[in-house]
């Protein structure tokens, strides 16, 4: 049975070849002027082992610093080894691109279905006003491949955007409420591809066709069947409307209960009341789509974007079997670093735990 470190030179060793191989990873690091000439460290592997070292664990700058002492990997100080990661973020960036990019779908066969979706961690320092800030790590989970196709790091002011990703022609972008944006659906569509986004009753400008005023709530009220389904305009500042299809279902009882129940809770803590519009909207849910209604029936829609669970998933195993949180200090280099790092695990390790999940040992498990 092979020893410790037998295993680590190899499961390193496979690491650096799911990243691109040793000269891949070399010429990107000079590339980036992460790693520009040896001196303490003697190559870009090192670095890159260091800085992973120190991003994945729980040692901090000194003791991580101290292990790389121990184990011959550089007799570096902790204030070094700050700086080192504060020139790795444009590398790290490169590699987390360069590794989704060679695990994408082969321009989706079929249709690329896209979940955009945010997640946050907290800054560790508070603001001039004594908030805290966060990071939003912005994303497309795609399917079927179900894997992570987009990373993108900002700070609060970067907000979600549905056309923040390149469209892939033919995609269908999926999205919740927060992404009922006119003028960036209307971006996604000129690039040919399609949307199904979550609608709240109050954040969309409703028309109907001859460009009137279409009111939702009396469209709930009147309604005598289960479904809504039917050509809207999504209007939009000093441009013409979007013409998209408005799909609501109404939701079980029990799910509609519970829906006002915690939009009530919700109101008395900001301290107001919910007005009965609110409660006719929680009874429902609301989606604009541009897919047609003639290869696209009602029940395909919302089956698709019942998909949404998916990248849900994919946040929970970022942040808890990859260990995704906060970044320690308050620098913005060596923090996106060190975000950039735990986005890379993910990317190289999903397949792996996918493959642990689906495992009869896993099943037993559970």
């Amino acid at each position: 049975m092979p020893g410790t470190d037998s295993l680590l030179t190899t499961d390193w060793q496979s690491t650096i070849a799911a990243l691109g191989g040793a000269d891949f990873l070399s010429t990107s690091a000079r590339e980036t002027k992460a790693f520009q000439r040896a001196r303490v460290i003697a190559n870009p592997l090192d670095l890159l082992r260091l800085v992973l070292a120190y991003c994945l664990g729980e040692r901090g700058l000194r003791l991580t610093a101290a292990w790389a002492a121990a184990v011959g990997l550089a007799d570096i100080s902790n204030v070094g080894l700050l700086w080192r990661l504060q020139q790795c973020d444009a590398w790290l960036a490169q590699l987390v691109g360069q590794t989704l990019s060679r695990h994408a779908p082969a321009a989706c066969r079929g249709r690329l279905i896209r979940l955009i979706d945010a997640t946050t961690v907290p800054k560790a320092a508070r603001d001039e006003r004594g908030r805290n800030g966060v990071w939003r790590i912005h994303s497309a989970f795609d399917l079927p491949s179900e894997r992570f196709g987009h990373f993108e790091v900002t700070d609060e002011s970067g907000g979600e955007r549905l056309d923040r990703i390149a469209v892939v022609k033919g995609e269908i972008r999926i999205a919740d409420a927060a992404h009922l944006q006119p003028e960036r659906i209307a971006a996604v569509l000129a690039e040919g591809g399609d949307v199904v986004v979550r609608a709240a009753w109050r954040n969309g400008r409703w028309l109907d066709t001859d460009g009137d005023p279409f009111d939702l709530i009396a469209a709930f009220e009147a309604s005598q069947t289960d479904v809504i389904d039917q050509p809207v305009l999504l209007s939009r500042r000093a441009a013409d409307p979007i013409a998209l299809r408005l799909l609501a279902r109404r939701l079980p009882p029990q799910a509609a209960d519970a829906n006002r129940r915690r939009a009530r809770r919700a109101a008395q803590k900001k301290g107001f009341t919910l007005s009965r519009d609110a409660l006719t909207a929680a009874g429902w849910i609301v989606l604009a789509t541009s897919l047609p209604a003639a290869t696209f029936a009602s029940e395909d829609v919302l089956a698709l974007y019942r998909l949404r669970w998916r990248v849900e998933l994919a946040f929970k195993r970022l942040k808890s079997v990859i260990g995704l949180k906060g970044p320690p200090g308050t620098d913005e280099r060596s923090a996106r670093a060190y975000i950039l790092a735990h986005l890379l695990m993910i990317v190289l390790l999903e397949p792996l735990v996918d493959a642990f999940e689906d495992s009869p040992h896993w099943a037993i498990a559970a």
